[in-house]
């Protein structure tokens, strides 16, 4: 940190050090000059960090990987530019793309499950997969719908395996008949939206294409 007092202390005695002085004046002005730009340069350092960055500091990191930004408000953005990093160095297997999405969300790689649907018991298919479990309150949180996110997965899995359903888990169930109380999970209250569990959701891949991804 700059202070006029650290700068004075650093010139010679010839000089006359007192606050009141015509040096020290000059230096308190220079201090708070020398301020300004460090506080600049700390905050591009900072903005170097696609979490802390935004609006055209995201724009330049997004040109670096070749990543536009379309439509998207700045948490959707963040999560286009992880996912694309990350895809970057994706080898299209299972863990990789839980590796990817976990990047992508924020989230913790055990939230989500993905599996194979060569051996699924009620709709088979051969290079496919389906994601079937993802917290859903982290798309909500970004306003990342879920036809942009499924594109996203597509987008990451190796060439030629398909994206089946998405199932978007939710909070809210029922509870059972003894005395006991969930806020996260039963009925919300109007009155208070802290208080409420939220629905899951099933989600089949479309044509739309809304984000450059």
């Amino acid at each position: 940190m700059f202070s006029t007092q650290s700068i004075v202390k650093r010139l010679s005695d010839y000089f006359d050090k007192t606050p009141d002085s015509n040096i020290s004046k000059l230096m308190s002005i220079f201090a708070a000059e020398a301020q300004e730009v460090k506080a600049t340069n700390d905050r591009i350092r900072q903005w170097r960090n696609i979490d802390d960055a935004e609006g055209v500091g995201l724009d330049l990191i997004g040109q670096n990987v070749n990543q536009p930004r379309g439509i998207a408000n700045d948490e959707v953005y963040r999560i286009l530019l992880k996912s694309k990093i990350a895809r970057n160095l994706s080898d299209g297997t299972i863990d990789t793309i839980i590796q990817v999405l976990s990047i992508a969300l924020s989230v913790d790689p055990k939230m989500i499950k993905i599996k194979e649907k060569w051996n699924d018991s009620e709709e088979p298919e051969p290079a496919a997969i389906k994601v079937i479990e993802l917290p859903l309150a982290r798309l909500n949180e970004a306003g990342l719908d879920p036809a942009n996110f499924v594109r996203i997965v597509q987008r990451t899995v190796a060439a030629g395996v398909k994206v089946g359903v998405i199932e978007l888990t939710g909070t809210f169930e029922f509870g059972d008949l003894t005395n006991y109380l969930d806020n996260t999970k039963g009925f919300g209250d109007i009155n208070d939206d802290t208080i409420g569990g939220y629905l899951g959701a099933a989600y089949a891949p479309s044509q739309d294409n809304e984000l450059p991804i």
